[in-house]
């Protein structure tokens, strides 16, 4: 790793240069310099992240999915991660079946990248352009178009080409046809992290299906008096009557996002989604009594978010109420076992209070879409009890047992549970506790080591 030192080697060289003795054009000109030689590196990751996710070993890492891997090791977002090796998927060089090499799938910007002309604003806008392009576009004039945007992007901002590819695509497509495959690629609703203010914001496209059944919806619920938070007693059902029509100040986006709320709230009420992993789908949300008593802080849901406590007091009169109790020193959960393998309602529901997502280290995974987990093994005597249980998402679940290639549970006061890696994962088999689901115990000052 000699280059590696030598880069690092250069990289310390450049910051100790005397920046204040330079002109403005010098430090402009080094500013392009840096910024072509860091458009460089990335241009190395590709091929990195590429050959990483193909030579990879399933186990290697704990089994984990390659974004979470590098994720992880380089403290970044796994949508981050997920993003770097897409584009990587397409800028990296490729292999035959035969071996051969072969040029990327979009060559010229991988060239732009590897000369640090293209950055990755610009590569993000190509690969924007080419993936809403209709499928009728034959390879050749999309290989083209590819090549043609790379270069306008050398001599242009992102926002500039951006308007470029706006345009191009208007001239490829002049007629707006899209087929039922087009409409289907492109589908799909994302809803994004919560803010400070735990306001979420959601972003999709919808195909004209969905429309067209959101549209007498929102003629029914999103009428001006109809689902007004704001009314002592809210019309769901029936006409508003004039006057609370004429009240109603919101504006048409909040009366639609009132009528999203009315119209789920009803669907969970109405017990026709049946059970998800073994409980009603419904509202699961876990809080202290302090907080209840105070009127103050946020719940935290089963999903993974939060929700203020006068929220959730609101939603309580339309719920059916659980009580999971803690003890007050290391927040054990009050004895709940029983006889049987498969965990009850009642225990799942203690597990969403105090495990709130999945105990693997570094697991992301809400409540919701996890299993319960014996931490001493069931076929090894373990029983059915709540402080023999753990959360567990299906794909960490699997990795648990008591072979020396698997992972091993106990659990540790506090009632965390502690996860202890193979040795091929970790030769030192550092035990981990994970805290993404529990970042209050780190901030009130809560070890981060496992005893």
């Amino acid at each position: 790793m000699g280059v590696l030192a030598a880069l690092r080697a250069a990289v310390s060289a450049a910051s100790g240069l005397d920046f204040g003795g330079m002109s403005n054009q010098e430090r402009l000109d080094m500013l392009r310099e840096l910024e072509a030689v860091a458009r460089k590196q990335a241009g190395i990751a590709h091929e990195l992240l590429s050959l990483f996710a193909e030579q990879r070993i399933p186990d290697e890492f704990g089994c984990e999915h390659t974004h979470q891997v590098v994720a992880d090791a380089l403290r970044i977002n796994r949508s981050e991660a997920k993003k770097r090796f897409a584009t990587a998927d397409q800028l990296a060089t490729r292999s035959s079946f035969t071996g051969e090499p072969l040029e990327p799938e979009l060559p010229a910007t991988a060239a732009g990248v590897r000369e640090g002309v293209l950055g990755d604003p610009h590569v993000q806008v190509i690969r924007s352009f080419l993936q809403h392009l209709p499928a009728a576009v034959d390879v050749g004039t999309r290989e083209q178009a590819e090549a043609q945007l790379a270069g306008f992007a050398a001599t242009m901002r992102p926002d500039e080409l951006k308007k470029i590819a706006d345009r191009l695509a208007v001239y490829l497509n002049p007629d707006g046809e899209f087929s039922d495959d087009d409409r289907a690629r492109k589908r799909g609703i994302w809803l994004g992290k919560q803010g400070p203010d735990l306001m979420s914001r959601i972003d999709g496209l919808i195909d004209p299906e969905l429309r067209a059944y959101l549209e007498p919806i929102f003629a029914k619920l999103a009428a001006p008096g109809m689902c007004n938070p704001d009314d002592e007693t809210p019309t769901v059902d029936g006409e508003p009557d004039a006057e609370a029509a004429r009240r109603d100040a919101r504006s048409i986006g909040q009366r639609q996002h009132d009528a999203v709320q009315a119209m789920c709230r009803g669907l969970l009420a109405s017990g026709e989604l049946g059970q998800h992993r073994g409980l009603p789908v419904t509202v699961i949300a876990s809080t202290t009594v302090r907080e209840l008593a105070d009127l103050a802080g946020s719940a935290t849901t089963a999903g993974g978010s939060l929700l203020p406590i006068r929220d959730l007091i609101r939603m309580a009169g339309h719920a059916n109420h659980y009580l999971a109790v803690f003890d007050d020193i290391d927040n054990r959960p009050l004895y709940l076992g029983r006889a049987k393998r498969i965990a009850s309602p009642d225990q799942r529901i203690v597990l969403h209070a105090r495990d709130i997502g999945c105990s693997h280290p570094g697991c992301t995974v809400p409540g919701y879409l996890t299993e319960a987990h014996h931490i001493r093994e069931w076929s090894d005597g373990g029983a059915t009890d709540i402080d023999n249980l753990t959360f567990a998402c299906p794909e960490h679940h699997k990795l648990v047992g008591s072979a020396g290639d698997q992972w091993h549970t106990r659990t540790r006061r506090g009632s965390r549970t502690v996860w202890t890696p193979p040795f091929h994962v970790d030769p030192r088999q550092r035990p981990r506790i994970n805290r993404f689901h529990h970042s209050s115990e780190i901030l009130v000052g809560g070890d981060t080591d496992p005893p």
